[in-house]
C-alpha cells in the first residue's frame, strides 16, 4: 500500500446537502422546509441571539481605556531634511511629497531625525521637542490658533 492509494472505506463518507441552491439534487424547496425566517437566503438570528434577553456581551460590565482620540498623519523631521528648494512647508507641500496621504486627518509633526536648516512648518500639532528641534535649527513652526471666547460665542450666534 502507498499513499496514492490511501483512500476512505466506500460509504463512510457522505456529501452534505447543500441546502438553498436551487432545485439541484433537493427540488421545490431547496432542503430548508416550508416558509418561515429559517427557509429565507440569509436568514438566522444570528451568533449572540439569545432568545430576546440582553446578549452576554451586552451584561458584562465595561472595562479598560478606550481612546476615542484624533488620529493624526504623522511627519518627521527626518523627512523634511531632503526637501529642497523652499523654506515654507504647508500641508498642500506634504500632500505634493507624498509625506501625507490622507486629506481627512489633520498633521502632527514629530521629531524622529534631524533637521539642519531653517524651515517654516505649517501643521495642525507638533510635539514640545519637535519644535525645540525647528527652532534650534533657526526655524519656526506655526500651529493654528486656538479659538477664543469671542470668536466662539461669534461662531454660535451664526
Amino acid at each position: 500500500m502507498k499513499l496514492h492509494d490511501l483512500q476512505p472505506t466506500p460509504g463512510s463518507r457522505k456529501n452534505r446537502k447543500r441546502v438553498g441552491r436551487g432545485p439541484g439534487g433537493t427540488d421545490k424547496t431547496a432542503g430548508r422546509g416550508h416558509k418561515g425566517q429559517k427557509a429565507r437566503s440569509g436568514a438566522g438570528k444570528g451568533q449572540f441571539f439569545e432568545g430576546g434577553r440582553s446578549r452576554l456581551i451586552a451584561r458584562l460590565p465595561k472595562r479598560g481605556f478606550n481612546n476615542v482620540g484624533t488620529t493624526y498623519e504623522i511627519v518627521k523631521l527626518g523627512q523634511l531634511e531632503g526637501i529642497e528648494g523652499t523654506t515654507e512647508i504647508n500641508r498642500e507641500a506634504l500632500e505634493i511629497l507624498g509625506l501625507v496621504r490622507r486629506r481627512d486627518r489633520p498633521v502632527k509633526l514629530l521629531v524622529g531625525g534631524e533637521l539642519s536648516r531653517a524651515l517654516t512648518i505649517h501643521v495642525d500639532a507638533a510635539s514640545q521637542s519637535a519644535v525645540k528641534a525647528v527652532e534650534a535649527a533657526g526655524g519656526k513652526v506655526v500651529l493654528p490658533a486656538a479659538p477664543t471666547e469671542t470668536q466662539a460665542e461669534a461662531a454660535k450666534a451664526e
